[in-house]
């Protein structure tokens, strides 16, 4: 027996930083938002042990510690959050339309305004030792956790732009700063090849990649390997951080939304608006530039006060029809 299909006002999709301020604002508009929370409740600052860069917090707050309270203050005001996870849509091409999200292959929602904040996913090497250590010295974002190591030796794995801004960012901080670079020269801009050779505590390791990263409880060193010799070298280091890209979760959307060739959405002007009457997008799903929590709440922010407008004209526009 199939089950009832519900229809509602605003749904969101992810529940990261983007995700919860949106719901706020949502729901203290009146829309009545409904979040699921997708594959990652809580979005990557769940792995993130420490937060010290997001206004409000003097002392810092731990990662999964915030989301908590970001849960609880949307709910507070309304929001109601269910764990499951978006597995099929299909998004109306008409404004006013209606938009039918399936939940975990069997749930079917229409919502009039869908906003979108299921994130990105940083891409990581997949060593065991590495998987053990995140959190404790492995680290997908030295804007975020490099403060940690400051005065201390660390690695950086990468060769493109993004590694190459974040080793300039943590030798201004570290007294080291060794750079992993899996082949024999860097993708990174002229300019930024520039800059990281001219810097004095970065040394960079062409043709090498990481075999493991050594420590039980926290990051205590790692052990690289030469992929042209095999020859392996051990180096101790404090924290080590991946720098080799991130992907959007957009794979669902893929076919019905506007995407550059990386798969982030592609947003019109300074709003959240997709090409999708009714659909908006915020946080890193179509942010690849800044991927900070604080910009994923404004653009959740934008979201919501968008879709609330859409709304309004939509109405409006019935009214007059």
């Amino acid at each position: 027996m199939s089950q009832p299909i519900e229809r509602i006002k605003t749904l969101i999709l992810g529940s990261g930083p983007a995700g919860y301020t949106a719901a706020i604002y949502a729901a203290r508009a009146d829309l009545k938002p409904i979040i699921y929370t997708g594959m990652e409740p809580g979005g990557q600052l769940t792995t993130t042990t420490e937060v010290e860069n997001f206004p409000g917090y003097p002392e810092g707050i731990d990662g999964p510690t915030m989301m908590v309270q970001l849960q609880q203050q949307a709910e507070r005001f309304g929001t109601e959050v269910r764990i499951g996870m978006a597995t099929e849509v299909a998004f109306s091409d008409e404004p006013g339309g209606i938009h039918r999200v399936t939940i975990d292959g069997q749930t079917t929602v229409e919502a009039e305004t869908v906003i979108i904040a299921t994130g990105a996913s940083a891409k990581y090497l997949g060593l065991p030792s590495e998987q053990r250590l995140r959190g404790g010295g492995v680290s997908a974002c030295a804007v975020c956790d490099g403060f940690f190591y400051r005065g201390q030796e660390v690695a950086i794995v990468g060769g493109g732009d993004t590694a190459a801004e974040e080793a300039s960012y943590l030798a201004k901080i570290c007294k080291k700063v060794t750079m992993l670079v899996r082949k024999d020269q860097l993708r990174a801009s002229k300019a930024m090849q520039n800059r990281v050779m001219s810097i004095p505590n970065i040394e960079i390791r062409f043709n090498t990649e990481v075999d493991e990263v050594l420590g039980e409880q926290v990051v205590e060193g790692l052990r690289m390997v030469n992929n042209q010799t095999g020859e392996k070298e051990d180096i101790a280091i404090t924290g080590l951080f991946i720098a080799i890209g991130h992907k959007p979760n957009t794979d669902i959307f893929k076919g019905q939304l506007e995407m550059d060739p990386t798969g982030y959405i592609i947003t019109h002007g300074k709003s959240t608006k997709t090409n999708k009457p009714g659909v908006f997008a915020s946080g890193d799903v179509q942010d690849k530039e800044y991927r900070q929590a604080v910009t994923a709440a404004g653009t959740g922010c934008m979201a919501a006060l968008d879709a609330e407008r859409y709304l309004q004209e939509v109405e409006s526009t019935q009214e007059v029809g």
